[in-house]
């Protein structure tokens, strides 16, 4: 984020970065730019609990970067989390969300051929390291412009990775890049104000809600395969296509679950797209159910209340309030363990029993990963006194793991792997379960289209389809690799320090610099933030 140079940035990343806490729980960061010089804060946990009011003071400056993290690659270490710098060249910054799936060529490229020290097994880091290297390569060219060596280093970016990204780089004194991999897999949006000294404030966001909520205009999407580049020295804006080719398919999951409703994504309100999964879904029921007897339709919170609610008016059925939320549970199916997932359960939700007693309730959820929280909300409803429980999905049965920035887990963990609906709901305990058809899933996001935006027929469908646009195939050598690292042995030994000891690496409260000459990684010490110098700004939330 770009502010007035007479305003502080810390106040409004923090306000951006608690609209988009949705998006990440693990932990939180922000630096800011103070003329050359960088304040950094970041550590695991919400950002109200990261950020306490000596810490705000620290974070001085009118350019800042801002992240919330969820961990999808890489461990749970604070070491991780980001903003990420390193002070070669310039002295840059990465905020990044999605995963890379050719992590282990990059990091073999750049340990072997361009002498980058990689510190961490988190795939942000190698997006960083790949620009700073491709910068200082386009910069070696005569009498090229530092307009045109950005963006020659970001068509080399998107030339050697693969997978799922958008982000923003910081290049200390002289500007903020904000990228989006060829597919336009991860969102990224650009919004602006007028400055009060006559300039253009700037703030660019995964989601439209961060940009509303501080005040800015919703300028655009940046485009599948673009790099847009905002000059801190002239205050104008260049932007150019810098893959070789795009092919626009966006994550469908986000609108089925990921982003918050009130957010615009490619033109698409996420809102109306949870209306039109309702009233397709109801249809579905119709067809299969005609002669249903149903007596009440309920959300299983948060996310599926939008289908729930149209879902009932189409089947012409009371909706009504079942469960009510704890809001300060995690959620549960990133949490490592089945044991840990059922007693959750039990914690977020409590039963209004007057509204299940004696009736025939259909239950309405976003989707079904293990089946595990089902599961337990299915026996909730039981015992607050339904004679039966119906379940409906507003996606398709998620059959694959998700490479691109969504922690769905291995196929194995999955309930929907190799079973078919009848399975599931003996499994999950209720009478039946009906799921969305993956076709009237793509309808609901497509027919909502901006009737001035060209109307996306493309989606990243994977874990429904096994379909991956980056072209990896299920059951090659990263799949086995990522089950291995996502598998919930895998897990629970990362959280119990098995695999770099976790305990060691967490046992400070600030931050502390492990550097060489070309690398710098943080990693809390003294509860405080630290200053890094000969460095500057940026901001992505």
């Amino acid at each position: 984020m770009l502010a007035n140079q007479d305003e502080h940035v810390n106040q409004m990343i923090f306000d951006g970065l608690t609209v988009l806490q949705h998006r990440g729980q693990d932990a939180a960061g922000i630096v800011t730019a103070e003329g050359r010089r960088l304040h950094l804060r970041k550590e695991n946990g919400l950002v109200k609990d990261v950020f306490q009011a000596h810490h705000m003071m620290e974070l001085r400056g009118n350019i800042g970067v801002g992240h919330v993290r969820y961990p999808t690659a890489g461990s749970s270490s604070c070491a991780e989390a980001q903003p990420l710098y390193t002070n070669y060249p310039y002295g840059i910054c990465v905020a990044h969300n999605g995963n890379l799936t050719n992590t282990e060529e990059l990091t073999k490229k750049l340990r072997d051929e361009a002498g980058r020290h990689i510190n961490t097994d988190s795939d942000s880091e190698l997006l960083l390291n790949l620009f700073a290297d491709s910068l200082v390569k386009a910069n070696t060219a005569e009498n090229v412009t530092m307009v045109e060596a950005i963006f020659t280093a970001m068509t080399s970016v998107m030339s050697q990775c693969t997978g799922g990204y958008a982000g923003t780089y910081f290049i200390n004194g002289i500007g903020l890049v904000g990228f989006r991999d060829p597919h336009g897999i991860r969102p990224m949006v650009v919004g602006s104000r007028p400055s009060s000294n006559g300039k253009t404030d700037y703030v660019m966001s995964s989601e439209s809600v961060a940009v509303d909520t501080l005040g800015f205009k919703l300028d655009r999407d940046i485009s599948p395969g673009e790099a847009y580049f905002l000059d801190f020295n002239t205050n104008e804006c260049h932007s150019r296509i810098c893959a070789s080719s795009t092919s626009p398919s966006p994550c469908i999951f986000e609108y089925v679950y990921f982003a918050r409703p009130d957010s615009i994504m490619d033109g698409i309100s996420v809102y109306e797209t949870r209306l039109k999964m309702g009233e397709k879904l109801a249809d579905k029921v119709m067809r299969i159910y005609p002669d249903h007897d149903i007596d009440v339709v309920i959300p299983i919170p948060d996310t599926s209340r939008t289908s729930a609610l149209q879902a009932a008016y189409h089947l012409n059925k009371p909706f009504r309030e079942g469960f009510i939320k704890n809001r300060y549970i995690a959620r549960t199916f990133i949490m490592p363990g089945q044991e840990t997932r059922r007693k959750s359960v039990r914690l977020k939700l409590n039963t209004i029993k007057s509204e299940f007693a004696g009736r025939n309730v259909l239950l309405v959820d976003d989707s079904v990963v293990r089946g595990t929280t089902a599961n337990e909300i299915v026996q909730m409803a039981r015992e607050a006194g339904a004679r039966k429980v119906y379940l409906v999905s507003a996606a398709p049965p998620i059959r694959y793991p998700n490479i691109y920035g969504i922690d769905i887990p291995t196929r194995e963990e999955l309930i929907a792997y190799n079973r078919d609906e009848e399975a599931i709901s003996k499994i999950i305990g209720c009478d039946w379960i009906v799921y969305q058809d993956l076709k009237d899933l793509e309808d609901s996001v497509s027919e909502c289209c901006s009737p001035e935006k060209e109307v996306i027929n493309n989606f990243d469908t994977s874990c429904f389809s096994g379909k991956y646009v980056t072209g990896e195939s299920i059951g090659d050598k990263y799949f086995e690799r990522i089950s291995m690292l996502r598998n919930d042995d895998a897990k629970q030994k990362r959280e119990n320090g098995g695999n770099g000891d976790r305990k060691s690496q967490s046992s400070h409260n600030g931050c502390e610099s492990v550097s060489n000459d070309k690398r710098l990684s943080t990693i809390p010490k003294n509860h405080s933030c630290e200053s890094l110098s000969n460095k500057a700004d940026i901001n992505q939330i």
